[in-house]
C-alpha cells in the first residue's frame, strides 16, 4: 500500500498503463495541480515503481516510464477496476477492461498460478508469513485448520 495507497498514485499509474509518459500528458488528463503531481511522481520514482529519463535537452524535460516494479502492479489497477465497475450498471461504466484483439469485455479474477483456482472465496486465507511479526503470528496462527472448520476466530 505504501507505493499505491493514495488516490492520485493510482490515476497517475492507469495513465502510465494507457500510455502517458509526459508531466503535461498527466496534468491535462488528470486535472491534477503542478505541486501534488510533481509530489507524486518524485515519490514513484524514489520507490522504484517509475523511472525518470529526458526525452527533451533544452530546456530538459523528462518522461516517465513504469519500472519492472511498476509494470508488476497492473493485475492491482486492473483488479481495482473491476471491482469498480462490478458495482456499477452496466451503462455508468466509464471504462471497461476489453480483450485487445477481439474488443469483447472481459471479468478479471484472481486465481492461484498453481492450480488455477480462483482465490477470492472462503476457500484460501491468510496466515504469517517467515517475516511475520509476533502479534500477525498470533493473529494467524492456526488459519489454515479455523478456514477447514467453517471459522475465522472473530466474535461475529
Amino acid at each position: 500500500m505504501g507505493y499505491v495507497g493514495e488516490w492520485w498514485t493510482l490515476l497517475i499509474l492507469h495513465d502510465c498503463f494507457d500510455g502517458y509518459r509526459r508531466f503535461d500528458q498527466f496534468q491535462e488528463n488528470l486535472g491534477i495541480s503542478t505541486s501534488m503531481l510533481t509530489s507524486r511522481l518524485k515519490a514513484l520514482v524514489a520507490n522504484g515503481v517509475l523511472r525518470k529519463e529526458p526525452y527533451q535537452d533544452n530546456p530538459v524535460r523528462y518522461e516517465y516510464l513504469l519500472t519492472d516494479l511498476g509494470r508488476s502492479l497492473r493485475p492491482v489497477i486492473v483488479a481495482l477496476a473491476a471491482w469498480g465497475n462490478a458495482r456499477l450498471d452496466p451503462a455508468e461504466r466509464s471504462m471497461v477492461l476489453v480483450d485487445a484483439e477481439t474488443g469483447q469485455e472481459v471479468e478479471p479474477v484472481l486465481v492461484d498460478r498453481t492450480s488455477g483456482r480462483r482465490v477470492d472465496g472462503e476457500d484460501f486465507v491468510f496466515a504469517a508469513g517467515p517475516a511475520a511479526s509476533a502479534p500477525f503470528r498470533d493473529r494467524y496462527a492456526g488459519a489454515g485448520q479455523r478456514a477447514r472448520r467453517g471459522t475465522r476466530g472473530d466474535s461475529r
